[in-house]
């Protein structure tokens, strides 16, 4: 399972990230971003198979994957 990062100022809801997720797991958000735009959003519900789709199709790099620590895990 991967930890997702979202860095909403840099999103421009193009909405190519949301379509490569195999997992459904990003969505657009009801909010705007500063710059006016709806950013992504990662659905706590679903998991990340940290495939990286979603940072390979983001044209302005708005997405960072990381692998969950053991630790991490071990809290939830």
């Amino acid at each position: 399972m991967a930890i997702v990062k979202i860095y909403e100022e840099l999103c421009k809801s193009c909405r190519l990230c949301v379509e490569a997720c195999p997992r459904g797991a990003l969505a657009i958000a009801r909010h705007l971003n500063v710059h006016g735009f709806y950013p992504v959003v990662f659905d706590d519900s679903k998991e990340c198979s940290g495939c990286c789709n979603c940072t390979v199709m983001c044209p302005d790099a708005a997405i960072e994957l990381r692998a969950e620590a053991k630790a991490e895990r071990a809290a939830v």
